[in-house]
């Protein structure tokens, strides 16, 4: 690893861990060997010379990988937290003391910190901004208008922030061109399911020491976080209702095997709640009352809006933190445990998703960061899928780094699948 000569500007708890966090950003690339050919690519190629990348990320290990492939690439990069508990502070220090790229980002930091280092970040004048909610792009296009003219694209990697951009362009807000990296297949699928489902569990037990067996469970929203979730909170032997607004989901879950019910169904009923939904007040004033005493009330969506604390906090009588992230809320005639402070569990509590599925998701982000660097004067400024090339190449990587063969079609099979002609 090369090791800076004078650290840049930034914002990170302690230096002194640095060495710490080189190590482990260096045991999470053994599990990024997708990331890794593309970094040893764009490190010959450079083609983000000249560029600055403004990135609003989870500041974790495997974040730390991606930095160091855009950096490698010929980007200058500057890094702060899209979550106020996500940062893991030796990554952080890392990035700076020995990879000299800026990050603004500690673990715990207040709201107005928070924006203090997205604004700090935007200090760059940022070529391409890469947000995990949507949060930089918001503060540019409110506060920061001045910037946009030069801003040529950027990315988007979770639910809600394409949820937020869509939105944008809907109403004809939005300035420049977003590529959707949360809607690549290769990312939702195993990022959102396997990824998030294992973290959220890992998250859970370490904030709780909780047995699942036999536990009710209930997970709102059955999107392919919400279904991961559930799949491991099964497999960990507890029983699993599911909570959905849409009725092909709240179908899928019931034909799946699931319990489904309406949230104040629910409530009567659950040990543990997740919610996923990426929506507001999923689990709210009018459910607090129906809980059963000892109810625990985790978020894996995100931001922190879908449990509603105010109202909760309203209710309550007292409340402590009773072990490190749980909460205690004393109702008149029960009490209620919030993990995490309602942010992402699996970030906050745990290690957030393992290196193995991030892999695909940032060489999705690397790879849509340089589309965008290419093609940006030809894309119209709204949210745009994913190339569907780079989604196979990404998983055409995957298997071969994992030594996993697949079969290819004979020419006289592509030819059947292209022909109308063929039948019975």
């Amino acid at each position: 690893m090369a090791v800076a000569t004078k650290a840049p500007k930034h914002d990170v708890t302690d230096l002194d861990l640095a060495d710490a966090g080189i190590r482990r950003t260096e045991w999470a690339a053994r599990e990024m060997p997708v990331l890794g050919q593309i970094r040893a690519r764009v490190g010959k190629e450079r083609p983000f010379a000249g560029i600055r990348i403004a990135a609003c990320l989870h500041v974790t290990t495997e974040t730390a990988n991606l930095a160091l492939a855009l950096r490698d690439g010929g980007a200058e990069v500057a890094l702060c937290a899209s979550n106020p508990l996500s940062t893991q502070d030796d990554a952080a220090a890392a990035l700076v003391a020995r990879e000299g790229i800026s990050v603004f980002a500690r673990k715990g930091e207040d709201r107005d910190t928070y924006y203090r280092h997205i604004n700090a970040v935007l200090e760059t004048k940022p070529h391409i901004t890469m947000d995990d909610g949507a949060d930089v792009v918001t503060l540019l296009h409110t506060e920061r208008r001045e910037l946009l003219a030069g801003v040529k694209g950027g990315t988007e990697e979770t639910t809600t922030g394409v949820i937020r951009l869509r939105a944008m362009a809907e109403e004809g807000v939005l300035k420049y061109p977003i590529v959707a990296v949360n809607e690549a297949q290769t990312k939702h699928m195993f990022d959102n399911q396997y990824g998030t489902g294992q973290s959220a569990i890992d998250g859970l037990l370490r904030a709780t020491n909780l047995l699942l067996a036999g536990k009710t469970a209930v997970v709102c929203g059955y999107g392919w976080v919400g279904r991961g979730v559930a799949e491991r909170l099964r497999g960990m032997g507890a029983i699993v209702t599911i909570c959905e607004v849409d009725p092909l989901r709240g179908l899928e879950a019931a034909m799946d095997g699931y319990q489904v019910a309406t949230v104040a169904e629910a409530a009567t009923r659950g040990d543990v709640f997740f919610t996923a939904t990426g929506n507001l007040n999923v689990i709210g004033r009018p459910h607090f009352g129906l809980l059963k005493d000892g109810a625990i009330l985790a978020n894996v969506g995100h931001f922190n809006d879908e449990i509603e604390l105010g109202a909760l906090g309203e209710m309550a009588k007292g409340r402590r933190e009773i072990r490190r992230f749980v909460e205690e809320y004393q109702l008149p005639d029960k009490k209620v445990f919030v993990l995490a402070e309602g942010r992402l569990l699996n970030h906050v509590a745990a290690e957030a998703n393992p290196a193995a599925v991030m892999d695909m998701s940032f060489a999705n982000q690397a790879l849509a960061a340089e589309y965008g660097a290419k093609n940006h004067a030809s894309l119209s400024p709204t949210v745009h899928v994913m190339p569907a090339e780079i989604d196979r190449e990404v998983a055409r990587l995957k298997l071969e780094a994992l030594k996993v063969g697949i079969d290819t079609m004979t020419p006289e099979q592509e030819r059947y699948v292209k022909s109308w002609q063929e039948g019975t």
